[in-house]
């Protein structure tokens, strides 16, 4: 009876499946177990059946991807032959037999030998190449010859390393145990015979097998890649290695390794991305051999998903007409289509446009009837795939008090959710607030980048050169959209922060310099509006992990070298003991005697990272949010500097960017550890050295990133109100000085008629005078100077003009400083009529005193401080106002420290004054001179006080603490009402003065007593008006006795 084997297959595969060998059969065999498979089987070796109930079978298998292979076949795996198939089989009386050439596969195989490798052995046509070929190849076969299966051996090459001896077996099957005994033999023998052996013998076989592979068809979906040692023993495997592109794939993220140490290991991607299309390959590591399998994974295999681009919310107000719709427009890119669909299976009927690119679908929704507020869903789903999208459309009845073109119309309180731009995932969250759209949230992000964020999360040491320069090709490829979009920043800077987090990477000029190519695209101007949004978000601190990052590479350059773009210059070099670097006269270093030879030094300088980083620091009190200080500014570039010594003293000088801002520099460094660790400005370490010709000086004792945050003055918020204050305020004195000067005139000869009420007058009418003359040139000044906060401009220079300004400003000293004298001679005059009581001086000789110390003196100090400063272009400021230096030369100082030294002399005279009225009024004198006492001391009071110069206490305020509103306001209010202040309280508060302007005659008796009259002859009664303004009933008099040259006080106090 004729032998009987009956197989059922069904196979669909991508190459023919050959049988390569003839097949001995003693039995019939039959086949009948089903298996599903991706891999087409052909037979290359033969199988011969060598019992009545066994078939086996050794042979070795290569296929191609499949996409099914259905066999009717039961199988048990022989346990000592890595190629073969046992079959049980029924045993019949026939017996069918047929003989081949036999042929096996290769084992690629290595061994070090410790022996000087020459570059003969390169040659193979030389002596010492075939001699060592030779030698080597007798003792492969006297080893090798015994295995099964064996049908050669042979040595295919040497390479350096010592010398690797590389070779061939050639066999059919593959037992372990006498494999790994023929190892260690043969090893045995080139150690005795030819050269020592480092480490053991290696074998690596190429199988011909592709990996199993699911695909992921579109983006978005899990792939899984499977490596089994199909048709070969390679022992118990103890470890696995894929790689992508030739690059080890870590398990890490999207990405899972399984190992089963007999089967073999499974490695699956979840969300596949195009990123993941590639050469892959799984070597299985066995006991004594190595099995490689590949697959090469095409655009075929992962296909971009569809993208549905739709509104996912619509508001529309029904307005009640007949045929009133909605478009509802739904798009997604060619090849796919799309249809709008509602609880249905069938689709709307709806036009569509197409243009190659994206097929877009129009569904003019009607609204029907009004009935009232309504939400409907409605899906867009791309034909004949599980991909849709809802839009929801909202009908009203109310009007809409927000309509805009990107988030549509809605009420009060409404949200709206916007798509991204095409090219970008995420949306764009609104709420309805107060007629405007508030924006809510962004999450948009350009899909490239982030898909680089997810290759970072997977990447290896090695690769790192590619992925950055693949990484700045791609993000200049979309700046603009980069640029705008604050969430694909802050996806770069995490990218940049998985490539610094490699403790191992080596940073070489063209890593660096692909990196400095990324980061000038995030940090130009254009990008400043998206970094403000990052820095407002408390829960993101993209700008530090910025600086970071690049800290991180910058510790890890390797060579010299400079490279350079629009917003960075980036410096590596070395220094002997001393270095000085100009960096594009931006940045100045200098690091003196530090005693190190051959130090390393990398800078590098970011001219536009006043964009990027938040201007907090150190005297913010809130430590939860990111705000920022809204009155410094960071007014040069940031620069790194980066030694690999210790360095504890280093100068930089900064070229200001804004050359407006004048007032306080600080010197600060970037703390990462401040605020919970999300970093702030900090001085710590660091001092003010200079600031002279808009170039600040910094001396620092550690190293970071450095830079000056500068005051920018008064709060921009304040300026408006101050200026209105300052405008009308001067306006206000100078008409009131104006006014004090007319009465004084017209009431001079009343009011003069003994020395002291003289020379309070002369007091009072310089003073008048000097203010007023100051006011005159403050408005000249101010004219003259070009101030960005009233006159902003891009590029505008404030310089003020120098000779104009200086003769301003050399006036305005003279006369401001005049206005205290008087003041100081006033306060003399007081002091000298209470304290000194019975001295006597002439008029002549008080008016010389006087004119004395309220010309003479502020004279000289305004000359002197033009001497000392002018020669040097230090005595005015240099920008925006007339007004004595004070960056440069502190010629401000010039009249500081006269005026509140007067304001503390009259102060003390204020408090010696009041402390002899109180004790002249105890004891003998009458309870009338007691009132009197009392109002001559509130007189005293409310006259000497604001001209004494409190007012200017307040300037000082404001520049130790320019953030302090309360003390702009009030400083603006009191410095620009000072001529009002002398009016009201040196002119019109004088009893006298009211007297003469009420124009009341005096009042006589012809009986026997006298009228009583105060010293000047003039009544007060009739100034009832002025006392009920003032809530007075009745003013108080002095007796006429005080005409006496001795009167004093009584006189004194009066007439003041």
């Amino acid at each position: 009876m004729a032998a009987t084997t009956v197989v059922t297959t069904t196979t669909t595969t991508r190459s023919p499946t050959t049988t390569k060998y003839p097949t001995t059969t003693r039995s019939p065999t039959t086949t009948k177990y089903p298996t599903t498979t991706k891999y087409p089987t052909t037979t290359m070796s033969p199988t011969t059946t060598r019992s009545p109930t066994t078939a086996a079978t050794t042979f070795m298998t290569s296929s191609r991807r499949t996409t099914s292979v259905t066999s009717d076949v039961n199988s048990t795996p022989a346990p000592t032959t890595a190629l073969t198939t046992a079959a049980t089989t029924k045993a019949t009386p026939a017996v069918q037999q047929t003989t081949a050439p036999v042929k096996g596969f290769n084992l690629e195989m290595t061994v070090q030998l410790n022996k000087t490798f020459t570059d003969t052995l390169n040659d193979p046509q030389s002596a010492a190449y075939n001699d060592l070929k030779n030698t080597m190849n007798e003792v492969l076969m006297n080893k090798y010859e015994g295995i099964t299966g064996f049908i050669g051996a042979s040595v295919t090459g040497f390479r350096e390393g010592s010398i690797f001896t590389d070779f061939v077996v050639e066999t059919t099957e593959v037992k372990t145990a006498e494999f790994a005994k023929a190892n260690k033999e043969f090893s045995e023998a080139v150690n005795s015979n030819i050269a020592p052996v480092i480490g053991s013998v290696t074998a690596l076989y190429n199988s011909e097998d592709e990996l199993g592979f699911t695909a992921p068809i579109y983006t978005g979906n899990s792939m899984t890649l499977v490596c089994k040692p199909r048709n070969i023993n390679v022992g118990q495997i103890s470890s696995v290695e894929w790689t992508l592109r030739g690059r080890v794939i870590k398990q890490l993220g999207r990405r899972t390794i399984t190992l089963n140490p007999i089967t073999g290991s499974v490695l699956k991607i979840k969300k596949a991305i195009l990123l993941d299309i590639g050469l892959y390959q799984c070597t299985l590591m066995g006991d004594v051999l190595q099995v490689i399998k590949k697959i090469d994974v095409t655009g075929n295999d992962i296909q971009q998903a569809p993208i549905i681009e739709s509104k996912s919310q619509i508001n529309v107000r029904c307005l009640g007409t007949e045929g009133q719709t909605e478009s509802l427009v739904c798009c997604v890119q060619s090849p796919f289509k799309v249809n709008w669909f509602k609880d249905s299976p069938n689709p709307f009927d709806a036009g569509f446009t197409e243009n190659g690119k994206q097929f877009c679908r129009t569904y003019k929704r009607p609204l029907g009837e009004c009935g009232g507020s309504t939400s409907l869903e409605l899906t867009c789903k791309v034909d004949n795939l599980e991909y849709r999208r809802v839009t929801t459309l909202n009908i009203f009845v109310e009007s809409f008090t927000c309509q805009d073109a990107d988030h549509g119309d809605g009420r009060q309180g409404d949200t709206s959710i916007k798509e991204c731009p095409t090219g970008q995932e995420g949306d764009k969250s609104a709420e309805c607030d107060d007629g405007e759209w508030r924006l809510l949230e962004d999450t948009c992000v350009i899909k490239e980048i982030k898909e680089l964020l997810v290759s970072s999360e997977e990447l290896q040491v090695k690769d790192v050169p590619d992925f950055v320069e693949g990484l700045s090709k791609d993000v200049k490829e979309v700046k603009k959209e980069v640029r705008e979009s604050p969430n694909t920043i802050s996806t770069i800077v995490e990218i940049l922060g998985n490539i610094a987090d490699f403790p191992t990477l080596v940073v070489n000029q063209p890593v660096i310099e692909s990196v400095l190519q990324t980061v000038d695209v995030i940090i130009g101007d254009d990008s400043r509006e998206s970094w403000t949004v990052l820095n407002a978000n408390e829960n993101n601190n993209a700008s530090s992990d910025l600086l970071g990052s690049m800290e991180l590479l910058s510790d890890r350059i390797i060579g010299t070298f400079t490279v350079e773009t629009d917003a960075i210059l980036l410096n590596r070099s070395t220094f002997d003991d001393s270095f000085y670097l100009n960096l594009n006269s931006s940045v100045v270093l200098n690091i003196s005697n530090t005693g190190f030879p051959n130090a390393a030094i990398t800078t590098v300088t970011f001219y536009t990272l006043n964009n990027v980083m938040p201007v907090r620091n150190t005297s913010l009190f809130n430590t939860n949010t990111n705000n920022t200080d809204p009155v410094n500014a960071l007014n040069a570039a940031v620069v790194l500097i980066k030694v690999n010594e210790t360095i504890q003293n280093i100068t930089l000088s900064y070229a200001k960017i804004n050359t407006t801002l004048t007032q306080d520099p600080q010197c600060v460094f970037w703390n990462f550890t401040l605020f919970d660790n999300r970093g702030a400005w900090d001085s710590d370490g660091c001092e003010f050295v200079s600031d002279i010709n808009d170039t600040v000086t910094c001396r620092c004792d550690h190293l970071t990133s450095f830079s000056i945050l500068m005051s920018t003055g008064i709060p921009e918020e304040l300026r408006t109100i101050l200026d209105l204050i300052t405008y009308v305020g001067v306006g206000i004195s100078m008409a009131s000085l104006v006014i004090c000067l007319i009465i004084e005139g017209y009431v001079w000869k009343a009011i003069t008629k003994n020395s002291t009420a003289f020379m309070r007058h002369v007091s009072i009418i310089n003073t008048a005078l000097s203010l007023l003359i100051a006011d005159i040139c403050f408005i000249i000044g101010a004219f003259i100077a070009d101030n960005p906060a009233e006159n902003p401009g891009p590029g505008k220079s404030y310089d003020v003009p120098v000779e104009p300004c200086s003769t301003a400003t050399f006036f305005m000293h003279l006369f401001y400083l005049a206005v205290f004298f008087w003041m100081l001679v006033s306060g003399l005059l007081l002091f000298y009529r209470t304290v000194m009581v019975f001295s006597h001086m002439s008029k002549s000789v008080m008016l010389a005193i006087g004119f004395l110390l309220g010309y003479g003196c502020p004279l000289i100090i305004a000359v002197v401080t033009v001497a000392a400063t002018a020669p040097g272009n230090g005595y005015i400021r240099r920008k925006e106002a007339c007004w004595l230096n004070w960056e440069q030369t502190r010629a401000l100082l010039a009249f500081v420290i006269p005026a509140l030294s007067i304001v503390c002399i009259n102060i003390i005279i204020v408090i010696v004054v009041l402390f002899k009225m109180l004790r002249r009024g105890v004891g003998d004198a009458a309870q009338r001179d007691e009132r009197h006492t009392l109002v001559v001391i509130l007189r005293c009071v409310a006259i000497l006080t604001p001209l004494f110069g409190l007012t200017w206490s307040l300037g000082v305020g404001t520049m130790l603490d320019s953030r302090n509103r309360g003390l702009h306001i009030v400083f603006a209010l009191f410095n620009s009402l000072q001529g009002f202040f002398v009016l009201v309280f040196g002119t019109l508060f004088d009893s006298k003065i009211r007297s003469i302007l009420a124009r009341t005659s005096p009042t006589t008796s012809t009986g026997p007593n006298t009228t009583r009259r105060t010293s000047g002859g003039i009544s007060p009664t009739g100034l009832n008006w002025f006392h009920r303004l003032r809530g007075r009933r009745y003013v108080y008099r002095v007796s006429e006795t005080a005409n006496s040259g001795s009167a004093g006080a009584s006189e004194s106090f009066s007439n003041i």
